[in-house]
């Protein structure tokens, strides 16, 4: 009956979150008796069963919706080099290859209450009719692979309708009434489903001053994600909460942010929530069931972007001056860049990138570059402007 009892508990500690121990610490405090064991057999099962029936996830709360037919992508996607180094931001559009700058927001700090701030973000879209960018009122917004639609969140810093827009006709396709408020938008690689990150309180709060500024050290608010079909006109939200931060002893993954937005598996068939250790990000179903990494994906360190060049030969390397590309099969360094971070490739030779400005003398001087594998080739795409800056405005790379 020991033995049973040990067995049985095993096998139900791989379904449940059973507590470490549980079934020794059972069997410790037995006391035998010729008809107590029937009984505890009875009593541990049904321990087992209230505490697996506590710990089981929610199930997910699906919204019917209404269906939106999306603009076609262009084919083939445009893969020229466009510029804009008078302006900052920039008036009008950035891209170099298969990627482009699809929007930009401006980020300013606003006092709530003693030392606190708050990050607000102000969004502008590209604009296919004038060839540049258009400032919104959304709190958030994302555009799908090609350049055609736009995701955006209405509301002040959070919101609980989300939209879709034909960026041609500036017109809203649809909105999704939601449940619950969300503080961000991705698109997923295929451009037909929305991940939106659901928040009970705003994640982007500050405190201190000057060089003590810093995010304000609370539980982060995240309480799920809202995976959104658009042609299929659904809607489904999943309970997962934030990480923990990294006071948390034990923990496999921590992150100490408010803001943990989730993000798409670079096939979009896992979405991924990130930490602020290595590995930088931890992998979902789209369930919300902790998987592996999927094999042989690389990514830019907190982005949705490949670090694998598009031909599968090339890997970017970490920030800083001067960077490094190297070969997957060999970990051969194939080029030295001077440039400060490594972002995206515009195509297999070439890569947009963080330049600094002069002899990068400031590392916050900087603006976006076209530089080549080997290093040898520059093109500047933006102005430069203090990073660091009030007002200071940050891209979102788009393949076009």
């Amino acid at each position: 009956m020991t033995r049973l009892l040990r067995d049985t508990l095993e096998d139900w500690a791989g379904e449940a979150r059973v507590p470490a121990g549980l079934a020794d610490r059972a069997l410790r405090r037995r006391t035998w008796r010729p008809y107590g064991a029937a009984v505890l057999v009875a009593a541990m099962i049904a321990a087992v069963a209230v505490f697996v029936t506590g710990q089981r996830e929610p199930e997910p709360v699906v919204r019917p919706l209404t269906p939106i037919t999306l603009p076609p992508r262009p084919s083939p996607a445009p893969a020229d080099v466009r510029t804009d180094t008078e302006h900052s931001p920039p008036a009008k559009l950035v891209a170099a290859g298969r990627m482009a700058v699809s929007a930009y927001h401006v980020r300013t700090l606003e006092p709530v209450s003693g030392e606190q701030k708050r990050v607000r973000r102000t969004w502008s879209l590209y604009d296919p009719r004038t060839g540049g960018y258009e400032r919104t009122p959304w709190a958030w917004v994302d555009v799908a692979p090609g350049l055609q639609a736009a995701a955006v969140i209405e509301g002040d810093l959070l919101g609980r309708r989300v939209g879709v827009m034909d960026l041609n006709t500036r017109q809203m396709l649809g909105w999704y009434e939601l449940e619950h408020s969300v503080g961000s938008v991705a698109w997923s690689p295929d451009g037909t489903r929305i991940l939106a990150t659901a928040y009970s309180g705003y994640p982007d709060l500050m405190q201190g001053e000057g060089d003590e500024l810093g995010p304000v050290r609370t539980a982060s608010p995240r309480t799920g994600y809202y995976i959104i079909d658009v042609p299929a006109g659904e809607a489904v939200y999943h309970e997962l909460g934030p990480l923990p931060n990294g006071l948390t002893r034990d923990a496999e993954h921590t992150n100490g942010n408010g803001r943990q937005d989730f993000g798409w598996s670079l096939d979009g068939r896992l979405i991924w929530g990130p930490t602020t250790g290595t590995p930088d990000r931890v992998f979902y179903t789209p369930d919300g069931v902790q998987q592996e990494p999927p094999e042989g994906e690389r990514y830019r360190r907190g982005t949705n972007l490949s670090a694998t060049s598009p031909d599968g030969r090339l890997v970017l390397g970490r920030d800083g001056l001067p960077t490094k590309i190297t070969e997957v099969g060999t970990g051969n360094v194939a080029g030295r860049q001077r440039v400060l971070q490594l972002h995206a490739w515009a195509d297999d030779e070439n890569v947009i990138a963080l330049g600094c400005a002069g002899r990068c003398e400031d590392e916050f001087d900087n603006g976006l570059v076209l530089v080549s594998v080997d290093g040898s080739r520059m093109t500047q795409l933006a102005a430069n402007r203090d990073s660091d800056g009030d007002g200071a405005w940050r891209w979102v790379l788009t393949p076009r």
